[in-house]
């Protein structure tokens, strides 16, 4: 998210990068001064985040993000599912889903489904 504030301040383009409609937060351990619109930054522990939004009214929280925030999230607990879309190009090398840790995390399937230029997206649900 942070590469998105950068290119709205390159561009000077407003209010197009975030969904205004919805709750956008943005992890960061130095915030911008001036915040962008539509967004809330966040400092605090990935847990305490976690606990404080599921808390409101709501569901169904949809995150994107880095490796290690993903491996944040998920060494917390707060992660009850994962929605993986597989594109049919290797490139050789890439962004890792997660930050490597010792961990071993068991999935079930909730449901695969193929698309007609071959992508799949993969749903799975963390088993507790």
């Amino acid at each position: 998210m942070i590469g998105a504030l950068a290119y709205e301040r390159k561009t000077g383009k407003k209010g197009g990068i975030f969904d205004t409609k919805l709750a956008n937060y943005v992890f960061s351990r130095k915030p911008p001064k001036r915040a962008a619109h539509g967004v809330e930054f966040v400092s605090e522990p990935v847990k305490a985040f976690a606990q404080r939004l599921r808390a409101m009214p709501g569901k169904h929280i949809w995150m994107m993000g880095g490796g290690g925030l993903i491996a944040s999230f998920l060494d917390a607990g707060e992660i009850d599912e994962f929605d993986i879309h597989v594109i049919p190009t290797f490139i050789g090398e890439g962004i890792p889903l997660m930050a490597p840790r010792h961990r071993d995390v068991s999935l079930r399937v909730r449901s695969v489904r193929k698309y007609p230029d071959g992508a799949v997206r993969l749903r799975y649900e963390v088993v507790k």
